[in-house]
């Protein structure tokens, strides 16, 4: 008998057109790991939440689902209780969403123990303490003492894995678990929850549309559309030969491949900066008097052309944002100049005229939360045309949502009746109505899945293509940034470590750190891939280490890499922040 066994499960809603989850069937072995993938809206959260009883009250569930024999869906709630307690445990999406922020994350986790009756007090706290030890918390008796904000992305999903693993559950269901973390983070989680599961024997469930996660990770994999199983079986069989049109087509979707278009050969930028810096001072708690400063971009020069993509990626922290806010006049600078079309602009966003706000657009990570919630998208998208003619407004309106390539239907929906990929294209529209000359993108595709983020990239390089569009692309997966860019700057704490042609720099990486941010990638493939993981985390930009600000974390440290902070410098064609940028060779060296 299989751990878990589900049976025709269904899953609906009243009044929906059709049912989330239709008739899917799948089983779980003891200590297996198996992938549930698809796109979003394929019904893969729906079966995992109706998996943990969490499901909406006026969701309809249906079917079977044995857990060790006991049926899920007509268990007692005591039962459903104990089953909670050393049955099944689930790692959410976002943890800063799934912790209590007024909690330290020792209250948050001696909870779980007591509840359950498994132990109280300091033996509680004890257990706390071992556990966060165990899922690679740095400094685990301090970092119980923090609260969830002050921690950042990676440690967090650590102190969840903790917090599902605490008592000792045989199934974990993991709902996109590393979707919002950065590449080298992401490969310490799964290879944390990998090594987990080798002491533990905790079986996995993990619900994902990321296949270079699932490569990596799984053993057996179902896919899933509109509710329904498209096919199952062996996870390296189906990436290599997949039996479904639309896995092989979500398949290609993942297999993002270099660009290979020369750069534009315009010689006059139309935005640049010159050292531009971002310095942000605030208050720590209960200090009236005391202030701290953040640097979070050090002197930053940088040159975007026209029909150019310039990609601006790094750790979660590294300022890459900050800068994006800066460059737009969203954030106070603390010196340097951004001029566009060689004039040079007010610092602050206010101060400039509407020819340079026109000219400068932004797409931001969250489409829905970027979109007035309480407006049509179409007067969204409107909304910076006023003072246009109403005749002029609407024939504008409509060739941007024609551009973006949103259905006539859905103009007048709200936000929160599109889906992800239909929001980013509205958001993208209401960027695009005015003609800008630049589009700067804030991690714009990051929580797409493959086949939608590929339909927006595109529709990125057509606009490129037929406009002369220049882009700033911020991200912090290295498969889109290889797609798209033309050139690339990599930063860490704030300081460019490393920027020049990306194609060069994929090729053959002269920095350390972009060298461990290429060995994270997890790509398809039909065997797993056991990426070299970057020891730590930044520190802390309130405290930056002396010399090179990389060098805690490097494995080619020598003692002045310690006491003398790296320039950036030309080396063969590229620009490197790198005291031994020519005696190292990191072209084919796993970091």
């Amino acid at each position: 008998m299989s751990l878990l066994e589900v049976e025709n499960l269904v899953v609906r809603y009243p009044g929906a057109p059709r049912a989330a989850v239709e008739d899917l069937s799948f089983s779980v072995e003891a200590g297996d790991s198996v992938a549930l993938a698809g796109e979003s809206g394929s019904g893969k959260t729906q079966t995992a939440l109706a998996l943990m009883g969490l499901s909406p009250v006026e969701a309809v569930v249906e079917g079977t689902a044995r857990f060790d024999g006991q049926n899920l869906f007509t268990a007692t709630p005591s039962a459903r209780r104990a089953l909670s307690a050393r049955g099944i445990a689930m790692i959410f999406q976002d943890p800063s969403s799934a912790l209590n922020p007024h909690l330290t994350i020792a209250r948050q986790l001696m909870i779980v123990l007591d509840e359950h009756g498994l132990a109280k007090g300091q033996e509680a706290k004890e257990r706390v303490v071992r556990m966060l030890e165990r899922t690679g918390l740095p400094d685990p008796e301090r970092q119980a003492r923090a609260y969830p904000w002050q921690l950042s992305g990676g440690m967090r999903q650590r102190v969840m894995i903790a917090s599902a693993l605490l008592t000792e559950p045989k199934l974990l269901i993991a709902d996109e678990p590393t979707t919002a973390l950065d590449a080298t983070v992401q490969a310490q989680i799964l290879v944390l929850i990998r090594e987990l599961q080798h002491e533990t024997g905790v079986a996995l469930l993990l619900v994902t549309h990321d296949f270079g996660v699932i490569a990596n990770s799984t053993e057996r994999l179902i896919v899933i559309d509109g509710g329904k199983a498209l096919e199952a079986g062996d996870t390296a069989s189906i990436i290599v030969t997949p039996k479904h049109e639309q896995t092989r087509r979500m398949l290609d979707a993942c297999r993002l491949n270099n660009r290979n278009v020369e750069a534009p050969t315009e010689t006059e930028p139309v935005l640049e900066a010159s050292g531009l810096s971002v310095v942000y001072h605030e208050r720590p708690l209960g200090r009236i008097w005391h202030r701290q400063s953040l640097a979070a971009v050090n002197p930053t020069d940088l040159c975007l052309r026209r029909g150019e993509t310039l990609s601006v990626v790094g750790e979660s922290g590294c300022g890459k944002s900050s800068l994006a806010r800066a460059l737009l006049g969203l954030v106070a600078t603390e010196g340097g100049t951004v001029s566009y079309l060689g004039k040079r602009l007010p610092a602050q966003i206010r101060q400039r005229n509407r020819k340079s706000k026109t000219a400068l657009q932004m797409v931001f990570q969250d489409p829905t939360g970027s979109l007035d919630p309480s407006w049509r998208i179409s007067r969204s998208v409107a909304e910076p045309l006023r003072g246009v003619p109403a005749a002029t407004r609407a024939s504008q309106v409509a060739e941007a949502f024609e551009r973006v390539g949103l259905a006539a239907e859905l103009h007048r929906r709200y936000p929160h009746q599109l889906s992800g990929g239909q929001a980013q294209r509205a958001a993208i529209a209401r960027a695009l109505v005015n003609k800008p000359d630049v589009l700067v993108c804030d991690e714009a595709v990051a929580a797409l899945d493959a086949p939608t983020r590929q339909d927006v990239l595109s529709l990125l390089l057509r606009e490129q293509q037929d406009h002369g569009l220049s882009i700033l692309f911020i991200s912090h997966d290295l498969s889109v940034v290889q797609r798209l860019s033309h050139r690339l700057l990599v930063m860490y704490l704030g300081s460019v470590v490393e920027s020049g042609p990306s194609s060069e720099i994929f090729k053959r990486p002269r920095h350390p750190y972009t060298r461990a941010l290429l060995d994270a990638m997890l790509t398809v493939d039909a065997r797993p891939q056991s990426p070299s993981l970057l020891d730590g985390e930044p520190p802390s930009p309130l405290l930056p280490p002396s010399g090179c600000p990389f060098h805690p974390r490097c494995r080619y440290v020598e003692k002045r890499c310690r006491v003398e902070r790296p320039v950036l410098r030309p080396v063969g064609g590229e620009a490197v922040a790198c005291h031994r940028a020519e005696a190292i060779d990191l072209a084919n060296d796993n970091y």
